[in-house]
């Protein structure tokens, strides 16, 4: 007797589009494309906006097919769902001569141009390390990357809530029409997040420029500013105050010892800033500036100090110590701080006790991350202090430094030590301790 009844359907074919939409949105662009061809309503879930609302294009500056064929893709399909975008990241991986410069440049053009007529959701842009210092920037090709960037830039500076332009390395005029295209329609800017690290090109000392200052007065509702500490004066933060006070609540400022960092900066202007702006924490990043006269010049206490990451990159001086910032600028933070990372060559100073005594008087710190010359007894004191609940860290992450070809001794120590309070790390750290021969 023959079966006249339907055939019986797959779970799949029941699948509230809610869940579909889910499944699409772990695919990559050609696992969704093959997936839209199963069935009229696959292709109708391909087609949801909340699956094209963030985008990243990263152009490869020596591609291969397989790499040509994904940003192809990306690139097809971003122009494709283009008016549904709002989180755009474009970026510029390895790019080695100026014709390729140059078809980079072409293509951003006519990327932002459909962006532009098509787009009113865009929220979130991010081009980062764009080097535009380098030399395979012809000047054409360059002044008209920041033509377009810029116009892009003013008709969108309405519904832009984040910019990240970090890396940019630009001239301070050029810097400036971009952050001005953010405010040139109604002379004011309600962005409320922008990365401009490293974004001036090197040695610029942009503290003392009116016109960078100028700019900076039209925002108006900053929440997160993230840049150098060239940038930083006595007008900028009165500026911070007195547009942004009730928004700010983050500064995460850099500190490269390429870049000026010899301008004083009064106290007051902090104590005033911190205190208009409640909510206020800062964050430092000193790349190899270590030297003590220039930290404390930089360091006040009365900054919201919240992290703060002191980067040597192996840098060795003789006549340089470490001791002073750990036992008298560091101290000044012991309400605030919360987040330490040290990684220093301190192979002729040894410093364990100024270091577990910093850890011991900072009362808010949780995260400690320290790459140095330390001794393996100085993890048994600190792990003994935290079981004790004298501090209160939760992730700790040490890579001991070591002189010698072989660590096996040191390690074999530190195994001990783990076992002795593996009951604490277990249950309530994240513990990553490792010896590494300095030779």
């Amino acid at each position: 007797m023959e079966d006249d009844s339907e055939p019986k359907q797959s779970s799949w074919a029941y699948l509230p589009d809610v869940c579909l939409r889910h499944v699409f949105h772990w695919l990559d662009d050609r696992d969704r494309s093959r997936a839209a061809l199963v069935c009229k309503k696959w292709s109708c879930a391909m087609h949801s906006g909340s699956l094209w609302r963030c985008r990243t294009i990263t152009f490869y500056g020596q591609p291969s097919r397989a790499r040509t064929l994904e940003f192809q893709s990306a690139l097809w399909y971003t122009k494709k769902f283009g008016k549904y975008l709002k989180h755009l990241e474009i970026k510029l991986s390895n790019p080695y001569n100026t014709p390729f410069i140059k078809k980079f440049q072409v293509i951003m053009r006519g990327l932002l141009s459909h962006l532009d007529r098509c787009n009113s959701h865009l929220v979130s842009l991010s081009i980062k390390y764009l080097e535009l210092d380098c030399l395979i920037w012809k000047n054409v090709v360059r002044a008209q990357f920041i033509k377009n960037l810029a116009a892009f830039l003013k008709r969108m500076s309405n519904q832009l809530d984040y910019l990240n332009l970090k890396g940019a390395r630009i001239t301070l005029e050029e810097g400036c029409e971009l952050l001005n295209s953010l405010s040139s329609l109604t002379n004011r800017s309600f962005i409320s997040e922008i990365n401009i690290e490293d974004f001036f090109s090197l040695h610029l000392s942009v503290y003392s420029s009116a016109l960078f200052h100028q700019t900076m007065s039209k925002f108006h509702r900053l929440t997160i500013l993230t840049f150098n500490y060239n940038c930083i004066s006595d007008e900028l933060l009165d500026i911070l105050r007195e547009r942004s006070s009730h928004s700010l609540c983050t500064l995460n400022i850099k500190c490269h010892i390429h870049d000026p960092h010899g301008q004083v900066v009064s106290g007051m202007s902090w104590a005033n800033l911190a205190k208009r702006a409640p909510k206020l924490n800062v964050n430092f990043f000193f790349e190899r500036v270590m030297k003590h006269d220039h930290l404390a010049r930089i360091l006040l206490e009365e900054i919201p100090v919240r992290s703060i990451s002191l980067r040597s990159c192996y840098f060795s001086d003789p006549d340089w110590t470490m001791r002073p910032t750990l036992t008298n600028l560091l101290p000044a933070y012991w309400h605030g701080l919360q987040k330490l990372t040290l990684e220093l060559n301190n192979d002729h100073e040894l410093l364990d006790n100024e270091l577990l005594q910093l850890i011991l008087s900072c009362k808010r710190l949780l995260f400690l991350k320290v790459w140095a010359f330390l001794s393996v007894s100085f993890m048994e004191r600190l792990l003994q202090n935290r079981a004790e609940r004298k501090c209160i860290l939760t992730t700790i992450k040490v890579r001991i430094y070591t002189a010698q070809d072989d660590s096996t001794e040191e390690e074999r120590l530190l195994a001990d030590i783990y076992r002795k309070f593996k009951y604490l790390i277990d249950s309530e750290l994240n513990y990553f301790v490792i010896t590494y021969p300095m030779v």
